[in-house]
């Protein structure tokens, strides 16, 4: 019977995000909606099927260490510290003061002061998934503006794991004076330290030696597997043997492996199944969601909302104002964190676990991330009218006269350190054999970059000796070849003779770049046709150039003239290739 359970909430579960997470996206809103609404849906709360909660939540908790893995994993410091200027501060002082809003909020409708500090904590923080999907849908991620809200995030996310080692010691006390309350901070921070020193040590140094073995075998497999057992491994250790939250541990996981070569092939390979749990853990948000409970505090609903979606990007907006951006980038950049996310319902869940916050928080936060979410990608089409009416405000004009000069020029030649990288033509070279190696010299030796998708981990090494970008994934994946620069780059070289599935690549590169020239080398001439259905603008058949070649030289031995030579070598290109 609790087999059948299991398999019953996951096909319902999954089924019902499926579908209303379809309908949010065609009507342009985020998935995350529609996985919130299914868990509504399947939720006890409402009529018809109803999924088994207890299972939802186990399932919800490996959607959090897989989520908490995959943010380490994308953890760059190096483009927090290009934005550390606005990206620290201004998080830091957005996330207290829509904080501080909150807690008074909760607190107003007779919360307790523990409960209302969780509760304004976990509407401070805005969705990594929603950002950047809003703004990589207005061509923004790989601006200035994306630098500085991803910048924005990585803070947050600092943040919100900070919070979440605190809790459980929090927790375990009833009444908290200032000497147990310094106390608290220095147990969980200096656990902290100790477990980030041993995990960025030892397995800074286990890691990536055992990823190199694995990746040895060429089973894709078992590479999934071993990503799987660092996180979950890491994570289970760091909660079992230094009593700090398994989140942490994952989220130091996902750090060690993505500063290794392997970072890129870990979140193409084996983080898909990371989102699959990721909609379980919506999913499961959404099933404690009771819309009754709404109607008796809808007051409660509209404040909360108003800080999210107003106090929010007001807040952002004066900050990176003063801090000497233009009003309309500025816009683009608090717009898109007006609304909260996984993080928001991670703390949540934690704080029901621990009793520190009633289930009543967890409606309020559905409710609110559900429409902040819908409307926060409707904001950025507010950017110019509200730019131009804003602008002719005294206050405003005063507010830019205060701002620090030449600090917008410098953060944006900071943020443009990678995006000059992006703007550059560059050619995309697919394996690095000999012919690869051959062809890596032509646009080199030309003015155009180039970078080689290599899978083969030793290659990499050979690879950047000769002075070339090496990405070490799959071309498979359509991840790989944005992380190679696909959409700014002027050709796409399949030189490998043995890529899996090249007419997908293709296709792939087509999708992301309509304009690219995409050349491939294939084995037998029996592929040419399909590869070229698929988009390749020119396909060289291995089997047609030795046909080619053995001909020459044949009628080179037949005492042939040049001319005759020429003559029969484009009859028959002529009946090989058509």
């Amino acid at each position: 019977m609790h087999e059948i359970d299991l398999l019953t909430t996951l096909t319902g579960g999954l089924f019902a995000a499926l579908i209303l997470g379809y309908l949010t996206f065609r009507l342009g809103l985020s998935p995350i909606v529609g996985y919130l609404i299914a868990g509504i849906v399947v939720g006890p709360n409402t009529p018809g099927f109803i999924a088994n909660g207890e299972i939802a939540s186990q399932l919800a908790e490996l959607g959090v260490v897989l989520l908490m893995f995959g943010v380490g994993l994308h953890f760059d410091l190096h483009e927090l510290s290009r934005v550390r200027n606005v990206a620290v501060p201004g998080a830091l002082i957005q996330s207290s003061i829509a904080t501080l809003i909150g807690m008074i909020v909760a607190y107003a409708f007779g919360w307790s002061l523990k409960s209302a500090l969780i509760f304004g904590v976990a509407i401070s923080f805005a969705s990594t998934v929603v950002v950047t999907r809003i703004l990589s849908d207005v061509n923004e991620l790989q601006t200035p503006v994306g630098s500085v809200a991803v910048g924005w995030l990585i803070v947050q996310d600092i943040f919100a794991v900070l919070v979440l080692v605190l809790m459980p010691a929090f927790a375990t006390e009833r009444v908290l004076d200032l000497t147990s309350l310094i106390m608290l901070l220095v147990i969980a921070v200096g656990k902290m330290v100790i477990v980030g020193v041993v995990v960025m040590i030892f397995g800074g140094r286990l890691v990536p030696r055992l990823l190199k073995h694995v990746a040895a075998t060429h089973s894709r497999e078992l590479f999934t597997l071993s990503i799987l057992v660092i996180a979950l491994g890491i994570a289970t250790g760091s909660a079992h043997f230094f009593g700090v939250s398994m989140a942490l541990g994952a989220f130091l996981a996902g750090v060690v492996v993505g500063q290794s070569d392997f970072s890129l092939r870990a979140a193409t390979d084996a983080l898909p199944m990371r989102d699959a749990f990721a909609v379980l853990f919506f999913v499961s948000v959404g099933m404690l969601f009771d819309p009754v409970v709404i109607l008796h505090s809808p007051l409660m609903v509209l404040l909360t909302l108003a800080v999210v979606m107003v106090l929010t990007p007001l807040i952002s907006l004066v900050i990176i104002l003063l801090l000497g951006y233009p009003l309309r980038m500025t816009l683009k950049i608090a717009f898109s964190l007006a609304q909260i996310g996984e993080f928001s319902f991670i703390l949540t869940n934690l704080g029901i676990q621990l009793d520190m916050l009633s289930q009543s928080a967890i409606h309020v936060l559905v409710a609110v991330s559900i429409v902040s979410i819908s409307l926060s990608p409707l904001l950025q089409n507010l950017v110019d009218p509200v730019a131009k009416q804003v602008s002719g405000f005294l206050w405003a004009k005063k507010l830019m006269a205060m701002r620090r000069p030449f600090s917008l020029r410098e953060a944006v030649e900071s943020s443009n350190n990678v995006a000059s990288v992006e703007s550059q033509y560059k050619a995309i070279i697919v394996g690095f054999g000999p012919v690869g190696q051959t062809v890596a010299k032509l646009p080199s030796e030309n003015g155009i970059v180039p970078t080689i998708i290599e899978l083969n981990h030793q290659t990499i090494a050979v690879i950047r000796s000769f002075g070339f970008s090496a990405v070490l994934g799959d071309a498979n994946m359509p991840e790989t070849l944005m992380h190679a620069g696909i959409k700014s780059s002027v050709s796409l070289i399949l030189s490998a003779s043995t890529i899996r599935d090249a007419e997908e690549v293709v296709r792939s590169a087509r999708a992301l770049n309509p304009k690219i020239r995409v050349i491939v080398r294939s084995v037998y001439l029996r592929e040419r046709e399909t590869l070229l259905h698929s988009g390749a603008d020119s396909v060289v058949a291995g089997e047609g150039e030795v046909a080619l070649a053995m001909a020459e030289s044949i009628l080179r031995d037949l005492g042939a003239t040049a001319e005759q030579i020429d003559r029969e070598r484009q009859k028959l290109r002529s009946e090989l290739f058509g």
